[in-house]
């Protein structure tokens, strides 16, 4: 009995059509990219295990899909590691590669493998798949592409105020309507746990607050209270998760709030730095907003980080990032200083795709669709379809000499935009007729005339 053809849940096939607008999604980050100056770069699709691990936090780690090891290397598990509990150590004895989670821990890897191939600031673009071991839901994929970009070895902010403009040209490029950049610094969450008392609770009140517009008030403050984060800090930060308004205005709260903090107020001054210059350029589409419960469960940010959501949407981020001071310290290089942000191509194609935006030409891809009547025909059509190759204009020959409207109906599918017939009155008088297949229109002409219209 023949198998029912699947996929995982969570991954997908992609048609024709689909691919189309995917790398017109594609096309218009690389191109703004390229205008800031990034380089290409592409890295494996799966890393070391030991590369990955521990470096998204706890609820990361999970989302990590391991390849079992196979052959020989299976025999070499660590079964006294399972017999004392460690399964941790057991997990990692068999399993020592890992599909990668995201594209900036290996860009880490990357950089401290190739320091000396590099010229620092170095400035990155990458856009490959990446895989998590996540529940798949509506815009939440176990296989998806990332579109980073990347600076490494400078801590100007001014590389921050570059990707406000980045996330704002790309997506007002891609016609979406509304968006919003949402901005905040990872000093400032490190400045309300240190006046609230809760140092040592960093991760956890992050993780929690990341959390707010998934779970709500209540349930981040259950979940601080399961985490063992006192009643007074929780007060202390309940009125932070209302705090809107206008941004001056905010910075200025949060001042006056992380008033001790030193960490907390450089947080504050990097973000009034980052909208002052941001200010100066203007933005075409964007709103830039601060948002302080804006946390981003990475453990690896230290500086700012950002999100962005289409409005009018039911979907979450479509972008995000920040900057990391120390992520190549993770393997050896110390003290170099980065800041990225990655678009989420797959959500970016849902929002377009529900709010109507794809070009209506997006497959368009055959220009010329040759009809084909027979031998004679397709020997005097071949040389002209060989013509328009040359000059970089899509055509094609159909295969068989099929009924017509078999034919017509194949360039339709197809979205040809012309029809070249080549019947016995064109053969005797060399010249060919083009059909224009959504008006109708026709014209006869000579293959001289074509030629010197259409191939020069």
């Amino acid at each position: 009995m023949a198998q029912k053809p699947s996929i995982p849940k969570g991954t997908r096939d992609f048609l024709p059509f689909q691919v189309n607008r995917r790398n017109y999604i594609y096309d218009t980050i690389k191109n703004v990219f390229k205008k800031y100056a990034f380089a290409p770069i592409e890295t494996p699709s799966f890393e070391l295990s030991t590369t990955l691990m521990g470096k998204y936090g706890e609820e990361g780690d999970r989302l990590i899909f391991r390849i079992l090891n196979s052959g020989d290397k299976v025999k070499k598990a660590d079964l006294k590691a399972l017999e004392e509990g460690n399964l941790p150590k057991f997990a990692n004895s068999l399993s020592e590669k890992a599909l990668r989670y995201d594209l900036t821990v290996p860009f880490a890897r990357f950089v401290v493998q190739h320091q000396n191939d590099l010229t620092f600031p170095f400035k990155r673009y990458q856009i490959q798949p990446v895989w998590r071991a996540d529940r798949p839901q509506k815009g939440r994929y176990q296989e998806f592409y990332q579109c980073d970009a990347d600076v490494v070895g400078s801590d100007s902010l001014l590389f921050e105020v570059d990707f406000i403009q980045i996330f704002d040209e790309v997506l007002s490029a891609l016609k979406v309507p509304d968006f919003t950049v949402q901005i905040n610094n990872r000093k400032i969450l490190s400045g309300i746990a240190e006046v609230t008392g809760e140092e040592d609770k960093i991760i956890d009140i992050t993780v929690a607050i990341d959390k707010l517009d998934k779970i709500g008030e209540d349930g981040v403050i259950k979940e601080l209270n399961e985490k063992g984060v006192s009643e007074k800090a929780i007060a202390m930060i309940r009125p932070l998760f209302s705090l809107k308004g206008d941004t001056a205005k905010m910075l200025a709260f949060m001042n006056e709030f992380l008033a001790e903090s030193e960490i907390g107020k450089k947080g504050i001054e990097e973000l009034a730095y980052v909208f002052k210059k941001t200010e100066i350029l203007g933005l075409k589409n964007a709103k830039l907003e601060f948002d302080v419960t804006l946390a981003r469960g990475l453990n690896y940010y230290t500086g700012a980080i950002f999100e962005v959501k289409a409005n009018g949407v039911n979907m979450g981020s479509i972008c995000g990032g920040g900057r990391y001071d120390d992520l190549t310290g993770l393997f050896g290089m110390k003290d170099l200083s980065g800041v990225g942000i990655s678009f989420g191509a797959d959500r970016i194609y849902d929002v377009l795709t529900e709010l109507e935006l794809f070009p209506t030409d997006i497959n368009e891809t055959l220009e010329y669709l040759f009809i084909n009547f027979g031998e004679k025909e397709v020997e005097y059509s071949l040389p002209i379809l060989q013509q328009l190759r040359n000059n970089n204009v899509t055509a094609e020959l159909y295969p068989d000499e099929a009924k017509l409207k078999k034919q017509f109906k194949y360039a339709d599918d197809r979205n040809a935009k012309y029809a070249v017939i080549v019947g016995e009155s064109e053969l005797k008088n060399n010249e060919i007729t083009i059909k224009e297949m959504k008006s109708g229109d026709q014209e006869t002409m000579s293959v001289k005339s074509f030629t010197e219209k259409y191939c020069s």
